[in-house]
């Protein structure tokens, strides 16, 4: 995978497979700490302590349509490549918890990619699973909560060309108003 954004999906896609019901994707730069910060929680089925171990492993993988799974191990690599850390944690029904960081201007660092249609992708091709979507840049962040738009929406569904072109405006400009922010006051 050549972009951050197809990583997110795939772990979100993990989770949206290990049946969570809220999954939560925090993206975080700190040009302080020169760090990129991407975190996904869910509260899926799972896995025990030595899964959990194994996880890495690309020859390891819960999916029974193949076995490899690189997606995991290509991230991890990815972020230590780039001075960052991956961490995994999770428990038996409870949930999980991925969490990696790079080193912000890394000269490795792949883009972020197109983020915002990544999210959109998953919204509507997971309209059951409570999405909460938090982008931030130096402590100002932009959130996104598929719960309270689901309940205004009364029953029409996130792929209606309406709602579709309202939430990718919503995350669109929530993301440019952060970044905005962030060029104004940096000098």
């Amino acid at each position: 995978m050549k972009e951050l954004s197809l990583h997110i999906l795939d772990i979100a896609e993990n989770s949206v497979r290990a049946d969570a019901k809220t999954i939560t994707i925090d993206i975080e730069e700190n040009s302080q700490k020169n760090l990129l910060t991407i975190e996904i929680k869910d509260n899926g089925k799972g896995m025990d302590a030595e899964m959990v171990t194994q996880i890495t492993d690309p020859f390891i993988t819960s999916r029974t349509t193949r076995k490899v799974g690189l997606g995991i191990p290509f991230l991890k690599a990815a972020a230590e490549a780039c001075n960052g850390h991956f961490s995994i944690q999770s428990t038996p029904c409870v949930g999980t918890s991925v969490e990696t960081s790079f080193e912000l201007d890394h000269i490795d660092r792949m883009p972020m990619g197109d983020i915002q249609s990544t999210f959109l992708n998953l919204l509507v091709g997971y309209p059951d699973v409570h999405w909460i979507f938090r982008y931030g840049i130096d402590g100002k962040k932009f959130t996104l909560d598929s719960e309270p738009i689901r309940e205004s929406l009364d029953g029409i569904p996130f792929s209606d060309p309406i709602v579709l072109r309202y939430l990718k405006n919503e995350i669109n400009n929530g993301m440019q108003k952060i970044k905005n922010i962030h060029k104004q006051e940096t000098p």
